[in-house]
């Protein structure tokens, strides 16, 4: 074949590769390892807070709402934050590193880490996302059926650009959450590409 290499030339490619980065020593690790922690406890304990704040709101809708429809979405909408959060916790919480790792098993621990908060961000739509829709889906048709006592236009209108907003707005919070996957899977590559 014309194209197979002859020993001298995977030598020269061998050769022109250059040497192979050191992975950096375990302070260093640690360090990073450390401000991956610390991002992923303020992410966690922003979702907490939020949904903290919006679990008592809508158990109060689900409590005053005059409409049986109205009280079943918020109802559904609370069922939808308490999962997300126990979810949360269980798939992307961030784990603290033990004190005596040394250079290759933290080098281990933290891509462990990196792989972890990839997958639970790769599958946000099962466990963070999904989970809600239901409770929305129910707030926009109970709000619909609100506005269709008054005219039939107004109440597919008023469907038409909440369902839209919302859709707009669950599918952008699901390409954030993509994106910053794919971000995560870029570190992992740099990670294989050094040797660690």
């Amino acid at each position: 074949m014309q194209n197979e290499f002859v020993p001298d030339d995977l030598c020269q490619v061998w050769q022109s590769q250059g040497p192979v980065p050191a992975p950096p020593p375990p302070e260093e690790l640690r360090r990073q390892a450390g401000r991956f922690r610390a991002q992923i406890l303020w992410r966690n304990g922003r979702e907490y807070l939020v949904s903290a704040l919006m679990v008592p709101y809508f158990v109060y809708g689900a409590w005053t709402a005059r409409a049986a429809l109205m009280q079943v979405g918020n109802g559904l909408m609370v069922a939808g934050l308490l999962y997300m959060m126990v979810q949360l916790h269980r798939r992307a919480s961030a784990a603290p590193a033990p004190a005596e790792l040394g250079g290759k098993t933290c080098a281990a621990f933290h891509r462990a880490q990196l792989e972890r908060q990839r997958d639970a961000l790769r599958g946000v739509w099962k466990w963070y996302l999904g989970p809600l829709v239901p409770g929305l889906a129910t707030i926009v048709a109970a709000g619909g059926a609100a506005a269709f006592r008054h005219s039939a236009l107004a109440g597919m209108l008023a469907i038409a650009l909440a369902g839209g907003f919302l859709a707009l707005a669950l599918w952008g919070l699901g390409r954030l959450n993509r994106n910053a996957a794919d971000r995560l899977q870029k570190q992992i590559d740099a990670w294989e590409l050094d040797g660690r």
